[in-house]
């Protein structure tokens, strides 16, 4: 007799469910013939590759055994005390012993998820949000209540509301979760005054921030330069966690990334770290350090700008060619992302077959929202495939909604998504 290992499965692990964005990540894997526009992958036309080669002769030269072995749990000293230099030329003055390396910034929200959620407790989540993010803190039991977003970032007074609201019920809320720079998925850039009211209203609501800032040295602008001051540089009372990493501008292979909190979290943040992975890769930390000591982290970021906004060029003038009259689009001023608007007769998830068939995927926009709306809604990653590709890919999308539309049942489904109600929220508590 075969076991049925569901039968052994906590109730967390039966809860849990993939990410449609890794999901979309596997079909681009399987099908050479699709052009993706799903994950927000860096290209690998501008990795560091003739840095790596320089460096990888310097590590494996033997001279130092430490290269190979394991590290502390925390993180390399020498790439702590580095990226607390990065963290001042940003504006956020920290110490090393403040900073934890962690294994990708998804580890960090792991951590974050077990080391301060119980149970029941909210989460409080932009609307839309990043959905790597939202899978963390559901593992870990968090409900969510998501928070108005317009395109200056998070409403303050909705923010303040859904507390008091919260409050009233009862429920212990543990923290709000932002990605204020260069948002995922919509690619919008918090305005610097609606980030002094989320942080002024936060002191008076007693309430921490968790604040994602993966983005912020892909803006497309030099004028944007000092609009992208984060809450945590002017954070005064350790009200601000601060994630970030190096997997948008060296690689995502290296898992390098790091989180910033009061040295106490960072304690118990190490605690569960060691008995996660016990250390991130001593290996890869050193590669990140010799690209950053080497100065070579600064001189790339001008060519990382110009690339990524000629890829995003490409796709809005491919969106403005061939679906302008059909899809409503943010312009992103930084970042991987488009974040685009379907008309009211079109549902992203059955268009998703069609897009398919015609060789071409996306995020369905309901992924990022925790109210269960966002049906109306894709995002189209432009960082990973080339211009060209990009311009085909927007045509496949074109002949998708044109598919969609003459096929069978069209004009009922557009009924009904007239007629239906607004769904309920999604882990209200």
């Amino acid at each position: 007799m075969i076991m049925d290992h569901r039968l052994l499965l906590s109730r967390r692990a039966r809860s849990v469910t993939e990410s449609a964005i890794r999901q979309m990540g596997i079909v681009t894997a399987e099908r050479a013939d699709v052009i993706s526009f799903a994950p927000g992958y860096p290209d690998p036309a501008v990795f560091p590759w003739e840095e790596y080669r320089e460096i990888a002769a310097s590590l494996f030269s033997g001279a130092d055994g430490r290269v190979l072995q394991y590290g502390p749990t925390q993180g390399h000293r020498p790439l702590r005390e580095w990226i607390a230099e990065l963290q001042r030329r940003r504006g956020i003055d920290v110490a090393e012993d403040q900073i934890l390396i962690t294994s990708g910034s998804q580890q960090g929200l792991d951590l974050l998820g077990r080391v301060l959620i119980d149970p029941g407790d909210v989460v409080l989540v932009e609307l839309p949000s990043y959905t790597g993010a939202i899978s963390a803190f559901a593992n870990a039991g968090a409900r969510f209540v998501g928070v108005v977003q317009t395109s200056t970032g998070v409403d303050a007074d909705d923010f303040e509301a859904q507390v008091l609201r919260l409050r009233r019920t009862g429920a212990t809320v543990k923290f709000l979760y932002l990605v204020p720079t260069f948002q995922n998925p919509t690619g919008r850039l918090t305005s610097p005054e609606r980030r002094r009211a989320i942080l002024d209203r936060a002191a008076r609501l007693d309430v921490l921030i968790v604040e994602d800032d993966p983005y912020c040295e892909l803006y497309f602008d030099e004028t944007l330069a000092g609009r992208r001051r984060s809450l945590k540089a002017d954070d005064e009372n350790g009200r601000v966690v601060y994630l970030s990493s190096f997997s948008k501008t060296l690689s995502p292979a290296h898992r390098v990334a790091w989180l910033v909190a009061p040295p106490s979290l960072v304690a118990k943040l190490d605690a569960f770290k060691q008995a996660s992975d016990l250390c991130t890769s001593e290996l890869e930390q050193r590669f990140v350090l010799e690209i950053g000591r080497r100065g070579r982290y600064e001189q790339r970021l001008p060519h990382l700008r110009a690339h990524y906004r000629a890829k995003r060029d490409a796709m809005l003038s491919a969106l403005d060619a061939r679906l302008s009259s059909e899809l409503d689009w943010d312009v992103p001023e930084g970042g991987f992302f488009v974040w685009a608007r379907l008309p009211q007769d079109l549902d992203a998830r059955v268009m998703l077959d069609h897009a398919l068939k015609a060789g071409v995927i996306y995020v369905v926009g309901s992924a990022f929202f925790v109210d269960g709306t966002g049906s109306d809604r894709i995002r189209l990653a432009f960082s990973l495939p080339t211009t060209d590709a990009i311009e085909q890919g927007v045509d496949r999308l074109a002949g998708a909604i044109t598919a969609l539309r003459s096929s069978p049942g069209a004009a009922d489904r557009q009924r009904r998504r007239l007629q239906a109600t607004a769904p309920a929220p999604h882990l209200e508590p």
